[in-house]
């Protein structure tokens, strides 16, 4: 239910948080866009006005129109031209606005001359550069000062980033209301198939309790011995059903107000020294690795369930005449178990379905040996009411189940 959530969460996040993205980015690109050409049609323009062009008759060139380079203003940019000579002198200097020409400029103007680079536009990027220029040809320079479209372009992008920024925390809320809303009617029936889960347990216990009763009052005979030791078995298995059905509602309301500190050092070396003899059945020995006297808030029981079950679940999967590891570890932040064994690889496609109840992925050897595949979905309700995690994988042969608490939320 957890994953369902977290799913929907940040698909719906992502999604509307591109939009958002997309949207800013579209804004920004058309303004850099429309600066980027008003100042290469200035350019342009101011260019065209300073070339020489030869007369239809007698070929001699026409001299630059300086009444019209005069008059020409524009209101957008502050757009200069430098008349040259064939030495590419300055021999005139003329704004096309009401601003004067400042040193700055000039000595602009100069650099560019003294570098010779004729023939060429140059703009740049607008987020950084504070002067464009046209110098193609030799008879005149036209610089636009772009500092306040520098100026303006980058007060557009922090604002567009403080925006997208607190948009995240308002998309942010809008996703877990949505998922919220989205994911209510799973939830409720997901909490209506635990309760019914519990209460049918609870209703059936007692029934069979009595049928399992009136068997054992039954007079055995030839005729009848095999329908009653049939009668017998199943209602045995159906009662370890119900038993666990129950560890399984109860692992699903634990609560952090019944934990206390407890030693889980001592926990898991009772247990697997319990497990020696079951393990010795299957010439399997069981090794330790565990830090003493780690303590954490926690709810015993359940930890000592949940080292049963992994300890079981390794041997009963392991390979004969093979080891089974126990590794316990700490370190500032988390405490972390481990229990390898020899045995059959899990894929990685199935590394997650284990932990789902009711999975069983060799469902004939389960059944034969008296297994529900409730006993992972058990460990993983009582890891997750520790806020701990816990996974299965395989690697050359051994297969590890890996559980690890945070000692700072406990």
């Amino acid at each position: 239910m957890e994953n369902l959530k977290k799913k929907t969460f940040f698909t719906i996040f992502i999604i509307i948080s591109l939009f958002a993205v997309f949207f800013s980015t579209f804004f920004n690109v058309q303004t850099y866009h429309k600066e980027y050409t008003g100042i290469l049609n200035n350019l342009t323009r101011m260019r065209n006005l300073t070339i020489k062009r030869p007369e239809p008759i007698d070929k001699e060139m026409r001299p630059i129109n300086d009444e019209e380079l005069r008059n020409r203003k524009v209101m957008d940019y502050e757009v200069y031209t430098f008349i040259l000579n064939d030495n590419n002198d300055i021999i005139d200097k003329i704004s096309h606005n009401d601003n004067d020409i400042s040193d700055e400029i000039i000595n602009k103007a100069k650099n560019i001359i003294a570098s010779n680079n004729t023939s060429k536009v140059k703009i740049g990027c607008l987020y950084w550069n504070e002067y464009a220029y046209n110098f193609e040809n030799n008879n005149s320079l036209t610089i636009v000062n772009i500092t306040n479209t520098r100026n303006m372009l980058l007060t557009n992008l922090v604002i567009s980033l403080l925006l997208v920024c607190i948009g995240e925390i308002i998309i942010y809320i809008i996703s877990k209301k949505i998922t919220e809303w989205i994911t209510k009617p799973v939830l409720e029936s997901f909490d209506r198939e635990k309760e019914f889960v519990a209460n049918a347990s609870h209703e059936l216990k007692t029934p069979l309790a009595v049928m399992m009763a009136s068997i054992d009052c039954l007079d055995v005979n030839k005729k009848n011995e095999k329908w009653i030791n049939n009668l017998k078995s199943e209602s045995d298995r159906m009662s370890n059903l119900i038993t666990r059905l129950l560890d399984l509602s109860k692992t699903e309301y634990l609560k952090c107000e019944n934990f206390s500190k407890n030693d889980i050092s001592i926990i898991i070396k009772k247990r697997a020294l319990i497990f020696e003899s079951l393990a010795y059945e299957k010439d399997i020995t069981i090794e330790t690795n565990i830090e003493d006297n780690l303590n954490f808030m926690c709810h015993k029981e359940s930890i000592d369930e949940l080292v049963s079950i992994l300890i079981d679940n390794a041997i009963s999967h392991g390979k004969e005449n093979s080891k089974i590891k126990i590794n316990l570890k700490s370190d500032k932040s988390e405490i972390k178990l481990e229990i390898i064994n020899k045995g059959d690889p899990i894929s990685p496609s199935e590394c997650e379905k284990i932990f789902e109840r009711f999975y069983r992925n060799d469902k004939s050897h389960n059944r034969q040996s008296g297994r529900y595949g409730l006993g992972l979905a058990i460990a993983k309700n009582i890891v997750n009411a520790h806020n701990g995690s816990i996974k299965a994988y395989s690697k050359d042969g051994y297969t590890t189940f890996e559980v690890k608490f945070k000692i700072n939320e406990h």
